[in-house]
Formats: C-alpha cells, structure tokens, sequence
C-alpha cells in the first residue's frame, strides 16, 4: 500500500501512519477494505432510536406500575367520600391499568416492529449515504451463486396438429394459379 499523501510504499497494511510524513492511514485502511465505500459511524454518545415494540413495551410497563400508585389513591378518595363517582373512577382506573398495561405489552411484542439490526449477519455493516470510489468489490465468503445446467430435454409443443406450409409451397401454388388462368 502506498501513502495517499506522499506516495510513500508501506511495509505492511497494519500501519497506522505514513513512516515518512505521518499521514494517519486508518481511513484509507477501512476505504480499502470495504471495497471504496465509506461507512457512517454514529457517535457513542447519541442515543439509539427506540424501536415501537420497545416503545410499545415500555408504555404498557409504565400504565401497569402507575396503577399500583394511582389506584390506591383513588379508593382512599372513595372510601372518604360518600358519592359513586369516586369508586366507579377507581374501579376503572383499577381496568384500564391492571389489564390494559399488560394487553399494550403483549400486543407491542407480538405485531410491532422490533428495531432493525445494525449489523446483519451477512455482509459489512448498512450505510445510509454510500460514496463509493472505483468498482464494488466482491466478498469472497459469499459463496458462488448456483449453477443450473440447460436442460437437455425439451418439451414438445402438441398443440400444433400439422407443421406450417413452407414458404416455397406457398409460391408455387400461387404459381400455379397464374398458369392455370393463363391458358
């Protein structure tokens, strides 16, 4: 490999800096090896979008422990007073909280979109804006696409009953014709 900068030839590819003018050649490793396309990194210190399975988690986790400080609140309101209100309020806070924070948890982890992977299992990591330099390269762990062999038989057409007239048949029946209206 040879500095980007001074054209300096490399000992090896695990130098980190140009021997003769100190060129940090970490960048121009990573371009290398993913074939001249440059990966977007995201800083450590920005936080990672929640997924809405995780949200959805979340939300029902929160409804289900506020009930456990709202609904008592509530009967100590209903046992001082004497109108209705207060204990049908508490009975359904006591529903919506102790039920519907479980079937929200339920639900955000059966049919909400879990968060995408960063890295999948194949290939380098996803980028979002690519900026390649000269072709894509191909990685050799992938292995080489299948291989289907021409078929050696071929499957007759039946639905023609007789082969089609060819065209020098049908020039000489015309041929005919004239001849026959000549006489």
């Amino acid at each position: 490999m040879y500095c980007p900068q001074c054209g300096q030839q490399q000992a090896s590819g695990v130098v980190r800096f140009c021997s003769r003018c100190g060129f940090p050649l970490d960048g121009v490793i990573q371009l290398l090896g993913n074939g001249g396309i440059l990966p977007v990194y995201h800083s450590p210190d920005e936080p990672a979008p929640i997924s809405p399975r995780r949200k959805g988690v979340k939300q029902g986790g929160i409804l289900l422990l506020s009930g456990a400080v709202i609904v008592p609140i509530l009967g100590v309101f209903a046992s001082f007073s004497n109108a209705a209100f207060p204990e049908i309020l508490a009975a359904l806070a006591a529903i919506i909280c102790f039920i519907g924070g479980p079937f929200r948890m339920l639900y955000a982890a059966l049919f909400e979109e879990g968060a995408p992977r960063r890295y999948p299992t194949y290939g380098p990591p996803p980028i979002s804006a690519p900026q390649q330099f000269g072709p894509p390269r191909q990685h050799p762990a992938l292995p080489p696409p299948p291989v289907r062999p021409a078929p050696a038989w071929r499957k007759p057409n039946t639905a023609e009953l007789a082969n089609p007239p060819s065209v020098t048949e049908n020039t000489t029946r015309l041929l005919d014709k004239e001849d026959r209206t000549e006489r």
